[in-house]
């Protein structure tokens, strides 16, 4: 991955040079060197070793190798499958025995975290200090 060195943005392959999408300027590498390449009025030429390349319509050296489909790879936490911590737990609000829990550190670090309690049945959730 190249960066423009007059902007910092991503360069962009087009053709046999890389291009900058906000500034747009060109460069590429030097075959002879491995300097970078600047570009002017269609002529590549490396500062370094003075190597000259004349860009013409029908030379390719990037190609698009294979199509990526857009897919969703990110889930949230118990989408798929509910992965959350059960305790026996009495929900206050419906009396039901099951509920999950998360730790959560509310206060000062040398204090106790803070367990949040949702019941598995009617989603209430309450919360206990000790």
């Amino acid at each position: 991955m190249e960066f423009c060195s007059n902007c910092g943005a991503i360069m962009i392959p087009n053709k046999d040079i890389l291009e900058c999408t906000s500034c747009d300027y060109s460069n590429q590498i030097c075959p002879k060197c491995g300097e970078k390449m600047d570009i002017k009025e269609g002529i590549l030429k490396c500062n370094s070793c003075g190597n000259l390349k004349n860009l013409s319509e029908n030379d390719t050296s990037y190609k698009v190798s294979k199509t990526i489909e857009e897919h969703e790879t990110v889930k949230e936490l118990g989408e798929v499958n509910d992965m959350r911590s059960t305790i026996k737990e009495t929900c206050p609000e419906c009396g039901h025995d099951e509920a999950y829990y998360e730790l959560k550190q509310t206060r000062s670090a040398d204090e106790a975290p803070t367990r949040i309690f949702t019941c598995a049945k009617c989603k209430h959730t309450w919360r206990a200090y000790h």
